[in-house]
């Protein structure tokens, strides 16, 4: 038993090393969105690269799915500008501006070989990025989120004031507020101001910093206006997003009312049209009836 036990484990080796072993080699560093990337995949031993391919996995369909040369035009949707060539002992993938959907894990494959002899080791590929800043109110309604871009904030003295700095990254970024002229920092995405004074006015400026990467940084700054108790409503952020609203409702509004008048109007006009009148068939009038004209002529033949 022994004996067969050894010849198993001999085969098993010299069957490992008859296959050449496969190197896949990536990109040095972090990778950018944007970034040209290279993949190259070789071997160890004099082996035909024809005989090789790129896999990548999928992790919507949970399986590995095969890289072409002419996957760039077959899947254009997904892969952009991807490219598979052959240069002397490998076989490279190039990938001229690499987006975040692209991110590995990536394998080289060989067609002569068996599982699990025939790939590589499985590379990962991640993809750094950073979108731009967004800058909203809390508090004042969500219409104020979605149909207003937060330039200059304009509130009335004694307000409390909270706005929001996000931004969508492939790490959570470090975010901080500041304001222009002053030295203080706050170190989270939410500015809060209790009972705003007029000299809270000013510059604020958002900033988000990558945690793994240093080229990647976002600011925006906004402008925040403190007005006076004796300012009108509408001078505020907020007065001027409900006029601008109430406005656009009173015009959807007439444009309703004047359809459904239309309408009306078309359906009174059609009630009020009776049978149609023809006149082109006339009754004949006789001498001697009612009807007729005095005449001194005796015809007994109708009148038309």
């Amino acid at each position: 038993m022994k004996g067969y036990l050894l010849l198993a484990t001999l085969t098993l080796i010299n069957l490992r090393w008859s296959y050449a072993s496969l190197i896949l080699l990536g990109p040095e560093g972090p990778v950018l969105e944007g970034d040209y990337v290279t993949l190259q995949c070789m071997s160890d031993m004099d082996s035909n690269v024809t005989q090789f391919h790129f896999e990548k996995f999928s992790k919507h369909m949970k399986s590995w799915f095969r890289l072409e040369p002419w996957m760039p035009r077959f899947r254009r949707c997904f892969y952009y500008e991807m490219d598979v060539s052959q240069e002397q002992d490998r076989l490279v993938l190039t990938i001229p501006s690499i987006q975040s959907y692209m991110e590995g894990p990536y394998r080289c494959v060989s067609d002569n070989a068996s599982y699990p002899y025939n790939s590589s080791q499985v590379l990962s590929v991640p993809v750094h990025y950073m979108r731009e800043l967004s800058v909203y109110r809390e508090g004042v309604g969500t219409y104020s989120r979605y149909f207003s871009s937060l330039q200059d904030l304009r509130v009335p003295v004694g307000d409390d004031v909270e706005v929001d700095c996000s931004t969508s990254a492939s790490q959570d970024p470090e975010i901080t507020w500041r304001k222009e002229g002053e030295d203080w920092m706050e170190v989270s995405s939410k500015l809060k101001l209790k009972k705003v004074r007029l000299e809270d006015s000013g510059s604020y400026t958002c900033s988000a910093q990558h945690p793994s990467v240093s080229s990647l940084a976002k600011t925006r700054t906004i402008s925040i206006t403190v007005l006076p108790e004796d300012a009108p409503w509408y001078d505020s952020t907020e007065g001027r997003l409900i006029l601008m609203t109430s406005a656009a409702g009173a015009g959807l509004l007439l444009l309703v009312m004047s359809v459904a008048a239309c309408l009306c109007r078309r359906a009174s006009s059609k009630k009020s049209k009776g049978p149609i009148d023809d006149r082109s068939q006339k009754k004949p009038i006789y001498t001697a009836s009612v009807e007729s004209l005095p005449s001194t002529t005796g015809d007994t033949q109708p009148l038309v």
